[in-house]
């Protein structure tokens, strides 16, 4: 069997047991399996069960510890159902990940709709994490979002920002980002300014667009009730009623970080989202963001959510990805420390004196 919580390598078990969960009528049973059973295959294919479906009722068999996790899960799902929340393939992978690492039911976790999107699919936390991190923005005017690709922080930013703007909690929402290359020099790029900083802006109008209609989206952004920047262009202005969120904040300077976060006026929430471990600045600079987290941790009103790779939300290989690139990582660190430890020591170790050899004295 997989462990729910990390999904890695199968245990053996000798053990093995059957459970039965009927939902009670078939609509709800219809919503647990999902378009075309997916729902139960991806339980089968993570949690080591065989799962069959006869009406209502659920039959589950495998080793005793699996259908017991599986069984809770189903209830946990059906739950949610139940309470109106669509239960989609992605969120049968997150509520394997939510339930193993120890949290009572998945409604306190994902329950908690921010928003409903174009086509009114409701985004909600999908981990422990994003519903801390959700909870921080509400409460507090100042949140960093730290952690790996994939884990929702700038998707569910632009989603609380769409919400606090639709409840009329602020009159604008502003969204930047530093222009920095990824590892490649693009080189001159034509057009005039907006259209050579755009490409660097995509990953922003894309998350917009996700939010609400391409007409909304685009009517918003003329009316400059929503407005895509890039970092430097904010030097010098007062955002007042604003939701303002920097993205790839790791790819700041420590002045750029200072200069965005004094930016911040009357009735404004600001969200600072990056990745510590991909910074494109170059050799010698350091990232705002990681300075920020060392002189901010202890300022009131300024909160720091942090996410690790069981948070991805992306596709399952994203956070297999993200381990091997750590693992990766620690090696070669280890390496390094060993190669100076061994230096060191070669160079504290006394010097060997030379031994001269007498002369052969003849007869």
């Amino acid at each position: 069997m997989r462990n729910p919580a990390t999904l890695e390598a199968p245990e053996v078990l000798t053990t093995s047991a059957s459970a039965k969960v009927d939902v009670r009528d078939n609509a709800t049973a219809l919503a647990l399996c999902g378009n075309q059973n997916e729902n139960l295959k991806l339980m089968e294919r993570r949690l080591g069960v065989r799962v069959g479906q006869r009406g209502t009722e659920f039959h589950l068999s495998g080793p005793s510890d699996a259908v017991a996790f599986s069984v809770r899960l189903l209830e946990n799902l059906e739950e949610m159902i139940r309470a109106g929340r669509p239960v989609y393939r992605e969120d049968v992978e997150q509520g394997i990940k939510v339930l193993g690492r120890g949290a009572e039911s998945l409604q306190e976790v994902m329950l908690g709709t921010v928003l409903k999107s174009t086509g009114n699919r409701q985004i909600s936390p999908k981990s422990i994490n994003q519903k801390r991190y959700v909870d921080a923005i509400r409460a507090n005017d100042i949140v960093f979002g730290i952690g790996p690709a994939g884990t929702g922080k700038t998707y569910l930013a632009m989603a609380m920002a769409v919400a606090f703007l639709q409840e009329r909690k602020v009159k604008r929402i502003i969204l930047a980002r530093p222009a920095v290359e990824a590892g490649e020099k693009l080189g001159f790029l034509p057009g005039d300014l907006q259209e050579k900083v755009n490409p660097y802006l995509r990953p922003l109008y894309d998350a917009l667009h996700d939010m609400m209609a391409a007409e909304r989206a685009a009517h918003l952004l003329e009316q400059g009730v929503v407005e895509v920047a890039p970092l430097a262009f904010m030097r010098g202005r007062t955002l007042n009623d604003a939701f303002v969120i920097l993205d790839e904040a790791q790819n700041t300077t420590v002045e750029q970080m200072k200069m965005f976060l004094t930016r911040l006026g009357y009735n404004s929430k600001a969200v600072i989202t990056g990745d510590v471990t991909q910074v494109d600045l170059p050799t010698g600079k350091m990232s705002g963001l990681n300075h920020a987290r060392s002189v901010l941790k202890k300022v009131e009103g300024i909160h720091f959510a942090e996410f690790a790779e069981v948070d991805v939300v992306r596709h399952p290989l994203v956070q297999e990805v993200i381990r091997a690139y750590d693992r990766a990582e620690l090696a070669r660190l280890e390496a390094q420390m060993a190669a100076r430890e061994a230096s060191s020591a070669q160079a504290s170790a006394p010097a060997a004196v030379p031994t001269v050899s007498e002369p052969v004295r003849s007869e």
